[in-house]
């Protein structure tokens, strides 16, 4: 209970400037688990949750965040009814994620009859910063809470490919022409008015710039910014690299009904192949030297936080 001075004198908002969240590890509710055949998806994960609190508990002694609680929380919807949190990571299988959630609202019968339309503009879906403080706070501390991640420079390169070499009616407007003009000599007027056929090495240009001509989106943002893995104690941490077996692990452990399975198909340009390991070398190639270890250290937190090899 605040003081009756603090509570007429400050907003609310200023309550948690500075909020802290230990990431404390509590063990995972497995009573829906049945039979073994989850035994050594179980056993990555506690690798994995340990792995991460390890490394929080280490660089939390050396830094707090200064921010707001409903600034941290912005990218996590919630699912009531089986009391979950997903913060959302683009590139990541996010959208197949959404479907999940809507499924589990009761909103659809299968994930595989809901549209990208209606996943990403329908607003089906609560985020977790819509709710009182008091309701935020009682979903951080009783639901549980999962992330899915994926290697940064897949994840990089994904989303550079998605957003610059299909039409897009936002991102070439809107980035493709403040790229090009700052970061592309003697462009042509085509380019300049359309904003069409960014280049990989120009797009590194614009991330790598501390004076953008636009700012960060959330394609490309790391996952340390959009998700705050160290003041948030996410309780599962899956992988693109795993999706499949770590999504229906998951599935397994909140209780969800038998007949869901995560959804295996591509969103969107589902004829292109996937960003492996190999697209993602034939695209540094264009790069310096300097600009890939610049790459790497914008991703640093990402590649340390989640235990991911450096390219």
């Amino acid at each position: 209970r605040l003081p009756e001075q603090q509570k007429t004198n400050e907003s609310p908002l200023s309550w948690f400037r500075g909020v802290y969240l230990p990431p404390a590890l509590h063990p995972l509710n497995k009573t829906f688990i049945k039979g073994d055949k989850w035994q050594d998806i179980d056993s990555t994960q506690e690798k994995r949750r340990a792995f991460l609190q390890d490394f929080c508990r280490k660089y939390n002694s050396r830094k707090k965040l200064q921010t707001h609680l409903v600034h941290l929380v912005s990218r996590i919807y919630v699912e009531d009814r089986h009391k979950v949190l997903y913060c959302e990571v683009p590139k990541a299988g996010c959208s197949n994620w959404k479907r999940v959630l809507m499924v589990l609202r009761g909103l659809a019968a299968s994930a595989n009859n809901i549209s990208h339309d209606d996943v990403h503009y329908g607003k089906h879906l609560r985020k977790l910063d819509s709710y009182d403080l008091k309701g935020i706070y009682t979903r951080l501390s009783t639901y549980t809470k999962f992330i899915f991640v994926r290697d940064p420079m897949e994840r990089l390169v994904s989303a550079f490919r998605d957003k610059f070499e299909h039409p897009n009616s936002y991102y070439h407007p809107v980035f493709g022409k403040a790229i090009i003009k700052k970061y592309r000599h003697n462009a042509d007027e085509e380019a300049l008015q359309t904003g069409s056929g960014v280049k990989f090495k120009e797009f590194i240009q614009y991330l790598l710039d501390s004076h953008r001509p636009v700012g960060m989106d959330i394609h490309w943002e790391q996952v340390s910014k959009l998700c705050y893995p160290c003041l948030i104690n996410y309780d599962f941490i899956g992988k693109f690299e795993t999706l499949e077996e770590d999504a229906n692990y998951f599935l397994q452990l909140v209780g969800a009904p038998a007949h869901l399975k995560f959804p295996k198909f591509k969103d969107r340009h589902s004829s292109d192949e996937r960003t492996s390991a190999e697209v993602v070398r034939q695209y540094l190639k264009d790069l310096s030297k300097e600009e890939r270890q610049l790459t790497y250290d914008f991703y640093y937190l990402d590649y340390l936080m989640f235990n991911y090899t450096s390219p």
